[in-house]
């Protein structure tokens, strides 16, 4: 007992100790702004729900079913539950372990063998021999079945604890590290739900791009097919040669070429986006093959600042609660070169010979065992494991900044792309414009005689050039803003 106090009193006194180096988050210089800001784009905080910027039901509506029904969202929320539980097993190990029991013995032990000290023969249990008693007297051991020739009986009920007490803090770094551990399964989980929503909204914007680059190549073969019938109507009135209509059938052929694959990768969109919300391949087909514009993009881009990613990434708060967990593990190892305290066979209860006298005063027994335990040689695994430790923090540290720097490159590309596409753009509206009136003037022409066929089928071809370029460019924007929005961490 006094040993057990002993035990509990230096227990105390150490209770603060705690082996291994306290976590400090490492400290990074960052820039004030971002260098690609630049047009529309401003240091306003950036919104956590950035898909209603595009005022789009129907993109709204996907990205809050993905949220509740994607199987790798699922999955990542299970993740995080686990690591829940491994914490609070590893908080469980600073308590003692408690066994409840009970019993009942009943043994007879063998006549053939006799206690060292001699004695009489024991009473025979009723229909036991009485003259069997040949080897009563010889000197031997105590045999494995209790007294000889005698019938036994033993009633017991106790409780049986184990405890390694935890003076250096060994166990309480263990927890530590389970925790950060399930803190960076809760980001994990949040940059999962980050890259969800930005991949619903890309392939939405994508196929409501492909949607109508292809409803501008139906209207565009449309009108050559008109074009065709009229220059066959006007050879056979001899006002157009054989080339002229072989041309304008080329020209349809060739608009009509475009068209198979672009329904391809707007079924194929659609089979993303269904999976993306857990259902089947072509759940969404009836829902989303009708065409439909390319969302709005809002007219500001607010981009926060380049220190704000530290707390809105969430791939980056996990690569910090990661190195929170490596610097823990250092204590975990450092423990081991220390004794350890423990009670390995603490126990107390009751037992009889009679039931009727089991739960007696004096029926009761403890049994108190504490030990200490210190490891003297080990061929160095201890200070290897420390040394282990030790580089996996250093590796989490540096991954922690590369994960800061891939961050930063992928804003900037994202300002980059977005300011270049929404140039571009102007560039192409003007193009297409001046297409148009090119169209028209050589139709004109042709008309009266002063232009030939192939400067229509030109003028033609530009147009419908131009109008695809000019929805890919809107596309791409699209696309753009969801990177963007995407790289700034938004949606958490």
């Amino acid at each position: 007992m006094r040993t057990l106090i002993f035990i509990l009193i230096a227990a105390a006194v150490a209770a603060g100790c705690t082996v291994g180096p306290v976590y400090q988050k490492p400290k990074v210089s960052l820039e004030k702004n971002f260098a690609e800001l630049s047009g529309n784009a401003n240091t306003n905080p950036p919104p956590a729900d950035w898909w209603k910027t595009f005022h789009d039901p129907e993109l709204e509506k996907l990205i809050n079913e993905a949220g509740r029904e994607n199987y790798d969202l699922q999955i990542a929320t299970l993740r995080v539950r686990e690591a829940r539980y491994q914490r609070n097993i590893m908080a469980g190990n600073l308590l003692p372990t408690v066994d409840a029991n009970a019993g009942y013995l009943r043994a007879y032990g063998s006549k053939n063998v006799n206690l060292p000290i001699g004695g009489g023969d024991p009473p025979d249990p009723p229909g036991m021999d009485a003259n069997d008693d040949a080897f009563e007297n010889e000197l031997s051991v105590l045999g494995k079945g209790g007294l000889p020739g005698v019938w036994s009986d033993l009633y017991q009920m106790g409780f049986d604890a184990t405890w390694e007490i935890d003076v250096f803090g060994g166990i309480r770094r263990r927890v530590e590290a389970a925790n950060e551990q399930m803190q960076a399964a809760v980001e994990s989980r949040r940059n999962m739900a980050i890259t969800l929503s930005a991949e619903v909204a890309r392939d939405y914007m994508e196929l409501r791009g492909t949607q109508e680059r292809l409803d501008i190549a139906r209207k565009n073969l449309s009108d050559q097919k008109i074009i065709l019938q009229v220059t066959k109507s006007m050879r056979t009135n001899g006002l157009a040669s054989d080339l002229e209509v072989t041309q304008a059938a080329a020209e349809v052929a060739t608009t009509s070429a475009t068209v198979p694959p672009l329904e391809a990768t707007s079924r194929r969109l659609i089979h993303a986006l269904s999976i993306l919300l857990a259902r089947e391949p072509t759940a969404l087909a009836s829902e989303l093959e009708m065409v439909k514009p390319l969302p709005v993009t809002p007219p500001e881009i607010p981009v926060g600042l380049p220190s704000q990613l530290l707390e809105r990434r969430p791939d980056i708060r996990e690569a910090e609660r990661q190195i929170a967990a490596a610097t823990a593990n250092i204590g975990v190892a450092e423990a081991d070169l220390f004794p350890k305290f423990a009670l390995t066979g603490g126990s107390a209860g009751i037992d009889s010979s009679q039931p009727g006298s089991l739960f007696s005063l004096n029926s009761r027994y403890f049994l108190i065992s504490p030990t200490i335990t210190w490891r003297i040689f080990d061929a160095g695994r201890i200070a290897n494991n420390i040394k282990l430790q030790k580089a996996g923090k250093e590796e989490a540290v540096l991954q922690y900044r590369s994960t800061i720097l891939t961050a930063l490159q992928e804003v900037e590309d994202a300002l980059v792309m977005t300011a270049t596409d929404q140039a571009r753009r102007a560039d192409l509206i003007e193009a297409l414009n001046q297409s148009r009136q090119s169209l028209a003037l050589s139709r004109q022409q042709y008309e009266h005689g002063l232009s030939n066929f192939l400067n229509v089928l030109d003028a033609e071809r530009a147009v419908f050039s131009a109008e695809d370029n000019l929805t890919q460019s809107d596309e791409s924007i699209s696309t753009d803003m969801v990177a963007l929005y995407k790289s700034l961490g938004g949606g958490w």
